[in-house]
C-alpha cells in the first residue's frame, strides 16, 4: 500500500469501520484519483426497474436482503423488518433494537442481528418473535440457515451455531486473529453439512455443522510485508460454492479455487478484492479494489477479459444472470456487463445512494438495497 493509503486505511483498522468499501480514501479526496466518470453507452439489453420499495436507511451497516422464493426480507438500522411479495408489503414490523446485520431467512424463519450481539428469530409467515439468542459481539454479517442451524459469523470473529427450534447455541468455533483485521460483514455459507467463512489472515475455513469442528482450512493470502497494515490480507467476502469448487478472494491476497470436500488448492492468482466474487459454468467474476471487473477461467484462473471503465466507483461483487454480469456502485447505478467481453450492456440508476449490499438473484430478476432504505427488483431482457 502507499502511504497515503495507509494513512487512511489506519484508523479505519484502528477504530472499527462498519463498512469495507469506506476504505478507499481516493474517491472522496479532493487531491487523490477520481473515480470514473459514467459515460455514455450503447445499450444492447433493456434493464428496468420491475418494482420498488423502502424499508429504512442502513447507515454504515451492510444489511444484505434475503430472497426465499417470491418473497423478499429486508431489515434497516433501525429496526425495521419488511417481508416483500413480488413487491407488494405482506408485513413490516419492528424489533425493538437496531439492527446491524442484515436479513437470514427460509420458509419458515427471518433473522437479523444487533449490534449489542443479539440475534432475533421472526415468523416468515407473519413477523411473530419467535426467539432470542445472544452472540458473543455486534453481528454484522447476516445470518445463515441450513442443517436445522441459524449459524452466525460475530465481529470478533467467532461461528456460533444456533437450533433453529429455540435459539439454544449447539457450538463455537474461534481460530487466532492478528493483531489487526478489517470489520467483516461477509456471512457464512452453509453447504453439504459444512460451514465454510473466510477469516482474518487470509484463511478460508471449513467446519462440520454437528459440532463446529474444524474439517479443512484453505490459505487464499499469506499476510506479506514488515508492518502491520501491510500484512492485513483478510477474506471480507462469503466464499461462492459451485459444483465441487469453492472460491472465495482476499483483500491484499489472492482469488483461489478449492476441491469443496477435501480442500485442495485448484488454482490462485494475486489479486485484490474486499467486494468479493461470483461463478458460473465457464468463469469466475471478481469486483477488484480498483474498481475493474474481472472474468477469469474456472479451470485455470487465467484471464478472460477486464472491464476498467468503473475505476474506484466502489463496485459490489458481480453477479452472473443469464449472459449478463451485474455489479453496483457506489453511486447507486447498476451497470450490466456483457459475459463473453465485459462490455456494457445496459445501465439504470436507482436512488442515488451507495449498494453495499451483495445483489441477490430474484426468479428472472435480480434485488438490492442501497444506504437509503431503496429496495429494488430490476429486470434485463
Amino acid at each position: 500500500m502507499n502511504r497515503r493509503f495507509a494513512a487512511a486505511l489506519l484508523p479505519l483498522l484502528l477504530a472499527g469501520c462498519s463498512t469495507i468499501e469506506s476504505m478507499n480514501p481516493f474517491s472522496g479526496s479532493s487531491s487523490g484519483p477520481k473515480m470514473a466518470e459514467l459515460l455514455p453507452i450503447n445499450a444492447t439489453t433493456e434493464a428496468r426497474i420491475v418494482w420498488r420499495e423502502n424499508v429504512g436507511k442502513g447507515d454504515d451497516y451492510v444489511l444484505v436482503p434475503a430472497v426465499v422464493g417470491s418473497s423478499v426480507y429486508a431489515a434497516s438500522k433501525d429496526g425495521n423488518v419488511v417481508r416483500l411479495d413480488d413487491g407488494k408489503q405482506a408485513w413490516r414490523i419492528n424489533a425493538g433494537q437496531p439492527l446491524s446485520g442484515g436479513v437470514g431467512a427460509d420458509a419458515k424463519m427471518v433473522v437479523v442481528g444487533s449490534p449489542k450481539g443479539d440475534l432475533l428469530a421472526f415468523s416468515a409467515a407473519d413477523g411473530t418473535p419467535l426467539w432470542k439468542a445472544k452472540a458473543t459481539s455486534e453481528i454484522l454479517a447476516a445470518p445463515a440457515l441450513g442443517e436445522g442451524l441459524v449459524v452466525v459469523r460475530s465481529g470478533d470473529n467467532k461461528l456460533a451455531a444456533y437450533d433453529v427450534a429455540d435459539g439454544k447455541r449447539k457450538w463455537i468455533y474461534q481460530r487466532p486473529t492478528p493483531a489487526l483485521s478489517l470489520r467483516v460483514t461477509a456471512s457464512p455459507v452453509v453447504a453439504d453439512k459444512y460451514v465454510f467463512a473466510g477469516f482474518p489472515g487470509g484463511k478460508l475455513i471449513a467446519v462440520s455443522t454437528a459440532n463446529g469442528a474444524p474439517l479443512w482450512e484453505g490459505t487464499v493470502a499469506l499476510p506479506k510485508g514488515t508492518t502491520e497494515l501491510d500484512r492485513v490480507a483478510d477474506i471480507t467476502s462469503p466464499p461462492v460454492i459451485d459444483g465441487r469448487d469453492i472460491c472465495a478472494v482476499a483483500f491484499q491476497g489472492r482469488v483461489a479455487c478449492f476441491d469443496l470436500g477435501s480442500g485442495n488448492l485448484v488454482w490462485a492468482r494475486d489479486m485484490s478484492s474486499a467486494a468479493g466474487l461470483t461463478v458460473d459454468g465457464r468463469y469466475v467474476y471478481v469486483s477488484d479494489d480498483k474498481g475493474a471487473v474481472h472474468a477469469l477461467d474456472r479451470a485455470s484462473g487465467a484471464s478472460i477479459w477486464k472491464q476498467d471503465k468503473l475505476s474506484l466507483r466502489r463496485l459490489t461483487a458481480p453477479l452472473a444472470r443469464r449472459n449478463l454480469i451485474v455489479v453496483a456502485d457506489v453511486q447507486g447505478v447498476v451497470h450490466f456487463l456483457s459475459r463473453e467481453d465485459g462490455s456494457f450492456a445496459a445501465r439504470v440508476v436507482t436512488d442515488g445512494s451507495p449498494v453495499a449490499a451483495s445483489l441477490q438473484s430474484f426468479g428472472s430478476s435480480l434485488v438490492l438495497q442501497t444506504r437509503s432504505g431503496g429496495v429494488f427488483a430490476i429486470e434485463a431482457q
